[in-house]
């Protein structure tokens, strides 16, 4: 509710598009399915193997999605993609080890921090300032993952000696 900015006054309306929200929100769901699949084969599959299909099922997707509207990029954004594509991969690593000796719950929450460094980056790169909303909607986010990580670690002390 937070991040899509409800009006909380009859005097200031926020109009974001719903298919907008919607997109988010079905990408949050499949983020969090992804999580769930990679955690189960994690148990049985080794690590490489799953890198592998991510983008095995993902480059055909996105070819079919863009087929008709394709611009080659310059040799800078080229370059750039690039170095996404394989940032990416050594972060897919990364979380699929972690899936692996972690719950998935643990594991995907240490993934909130790109709300940090996705901000930062708005501001350092594009110039951009996040409304209050944004600051207010993220720290919720990152404090229920850093209560979903270290709260039962925090509770500790408070728990009746049985």
């Amino acid at each position: 509710m937070v991040m899509v900015q409800p009006s909380l006054s009859s005097s200031v309306a926020y109009d974001l598009p719903l298919f907008s929200v919607m997109t988010a929100l079905i990408g949050a769901m499949g983020s969090s399915i992804a999580y769930v699949i990679v955690r189960k084969l994690s148990q049985t599959e080794d690590s490489s193997v799953i890198i592998f299909y991510f983008p095995l099922v993902a480059l055909p997707t996105s070819v079919f999605l863009m087929w008709d509207e394709f611009i080659w990029p310059s040799l800078y954004l080229t370059l750039m993609l690039v170095l996404v594509g394989v940032f990416t991969q050594v972060g897919q690593y990364g979380l699929t080890k972690a899936m692996q000796t972690q719950a998935a719950g643990k594991a995907s929450a240490y993934s909130y921090i790109q709300i940090v460094f996705s901000a930062l980056l708005g501001v350092w790169i594009f110039n951009e300032v996040p409304s209050f909303w944004t600051y207010l909607g993220g720290s919720l986010i990152v404090t229920g993952a850093l209560i979903n990580v270290f709260g039962s670690k925090m509770l500790k002390p408070f728990k009746r000696a049985e």
